[in-house]
């Protein structure tokens, strides 16, 4: 393969949605540092749900974007956490990755600590191929001939070679 084709991971997203709830929302500032050794941000609400009790402005979750060999090393962690398994429907045709992990302690390296309690989250990883600086950059930017974007067989392909996946029927996981 020449290194114009080869996959990476060009970032590992870590997501808590709190709703509301302010107590659970500083419980997973504390769990993601705690995760990754990076201080977390915290979203807000875009739109006002008044079924949900939601207006424009409020925080809702946290999420922390971690990239590098850092990225690398907490990918392995929780690739760990779920047991090398993937359900096919975690890879969406652009070659991003998107699971949950019921409880943090499944994480290797994150222990139980009452202040934080037991939460879960959810994973994004994406991948990219050297040159997608194209799309991005702020002069003559252009975009991604559909060649070289990373495909859900890429995807798929890239993460059995480097982390050793195996994959699981939709009934079995509800099991």
């Amino acid at each position: 393969m020449t290194s114009m084709r080869e996959v990476k991971i060009e970032k590992v997203t870590l997501n808590c949605g709190c709703g509301t709830d302010h107590a659970l929302l500083d419980k997973s500032v504390k769990l993601l540092e705690l995760i990754t050794g990076t201080k977390p941000v915290r979203t807000k609400s875009k739109v006002r749900l008044a079924t949900w009790g939601l207006r424009k402005g409020l925080p809702i979750g946290t999420k922390v974007t971690v990239r590098g060999e850092e990225a690398k090393k907490l990918l392995a962690r929780l690739v760990e956490a779920k047991e090398k398994t993937f359900k096919p429907t975690s890879f969406d045709d652009r070659g991003n990755i998107s699971f949950g992990i019921q409880e943090c302690i499944d994480i290797p390296g994150v222990e139980y600590k009452p202040e934080i309690g037991i939460i879960g989250l959810q994973v994004t990883i994406t991948l990219q191929r050297p040159g997608y600086r194209v799309k991005s950059r702020k002069f003559l930017s252009s975009h991604i001939p559909h060649k070289h974007l990373v495909t859900r067989d890429a995807a798929v392909e890239f993460m059995k070679k480097e982390y050793d996946i195996g994959f699981v029927s939709d009934q079995e996981e509800d099991e």
